[in-house]
C-alpha cells in the first residue's frame, strides 16, 4: 500500500510540473508606429518565462528573429509576472518588465523610475 501511495504522488507530481504556464505559446504585439508588429514564444527558461521574437510582420527589420525579448519573468498568481525585463526593438533598450495575462490578451509593460513610468502594450494569442 505505501508503494502504491508514493506511485501515485509521485505521478501527481510530475504531472503537474509538465503543465505549461498558461502565458506559454506564441503572441502577436501591437503594430508599431510603421504598423509593423513582431509574433513572441513565450515559454519556460529553467524556473523563469522568457520569451523569443519568431516573426517580423511589416518591417524589413528580420535581423531580430530569434532575439530573445522577454527574459527572466516569474508567475506571480492570477496572471501576474515580474520580476523580469523586457528589450523594446524600436530603442534597443532594455527595461524592468511586468506582464499580466487576461484569456487571450497579455498586456506587456516596460518600466523605469522603480515602476513609476512604464510604456505598455496589449498583445493577442496566436
Amino acid at each position: 500500500m505505501k508503494r502504491l501511495f508514493a506511485a501515485a504522488a509521485g505521478l501527481v507530481l510530475v504531472a503537474g510540473s509538465a503543465m505549461a504556464d498558461p502565458v506559454h505559446g506564441t503572441w502577436k504585439s501591437q503594430p508599431g508606429e510603421s504598423g509593423g508588429y513582431i509574433h513572441v514564444k513565450i515559454s519556460a527558461c529553467g524556473s523563469s518565462i522568457c520569451g523569443k521574437i519568431t516573426k517580423v510582420v511589416g518591417n524589413d527589420n528580420t535581423s531580430i528573429v530569434g532575439r530573445s525579448i522577454i527574459k527572466g519573468m516569474k508567475a506571480k498568481g492570477n496572471g501576474s509576472y515580474s520580476g523580469g525585463t523586457i528589450w523594446a526593438p524600436d530603442t534597443d533598450k532594455t527595461f524592468k518588465s511586468k506582464m499580466s495575462l487576461s484569456g487571450n490578451r497579455l498586456k506587456v509593460s516596460g518600466c523605469v523610475a522603480g515602476g513609476l513610468i512604464c510604456r505598455s502594450q496589449t498583445w493577442s494569442r496566436l
